[in-house]
């Protein structure tokens, strides 16, 4: 496996993993979800936002995106965000195609983004990820690699229920 900066001519390929890496979270994220909650956010479903969402980081930033290859073919990819103004890192994105989960290569890509970090002269790495079924495996994955949870309660309200 090599990781390498990401070049446009991997971008279909790279949303293509993302949806494929989300798709079994997705799938058990759905149901522990309030309904409004998410058909606010995924009013053209999960995928079309994905792809949106990880679109935009691809062509908005695509110096902070690294690929991980085996054999030449797309395993895995990650974003790293600086926010300097809190000496911080931050892992935006870790997408690690589910044939190739459970391999080394979400452990390798965190690793080249903490060196993109400490690189920076940043203090420390921060990683957002949900509390849902969906998102156990990479909460276990990011706990295994040191990180300390930080607990945050994020409420809604549907302003057109009780």
């Amino acid at each position: 496996m090599i990781i390498t900066p990401y070049t446009g001519d991997r971008r279909a390929e790279a949303l293509d993993l993302g949806v494929r890496a989300w798709a079994p979270v997705f799938a058990r994220t759905r149901p522990a979800v309030p309904g409004f909650v998410y058909r606010s956010f995924y009013p053209d479903g999960w995928e079309a936002r994905q792809r949106s969402d990880l679109s935009a980081i691809l062509d908005g930033e695509p110096q902070n995106v690294d690929l991980a290859l085996v054999d030449d073919s797309l395993a895995g990819w990650v974003c790293t965000r600086l926010h300097p103004e809190d000496r911080m890192g931050e892992v935006c994105v870790l997408a690690v195609d589910p044939r190739h989960q459970r391999r080394g290569v979400g452990t390798a890509l965190m690793e080249h983004s903490f060196e993109r970090v400490r690189a920076a002269g940043m203090a420390m790495v921060m990683v957002e990820t949900g509390d849902d079924p969906g998102h156990a495996p990479a909460r276990a994955a990011y706990e295994a690699r040191g990180f300390e949870r930080w607990p945050v309660a994020r409420y809604f309200k549907d302003l057109d229920g009780p």
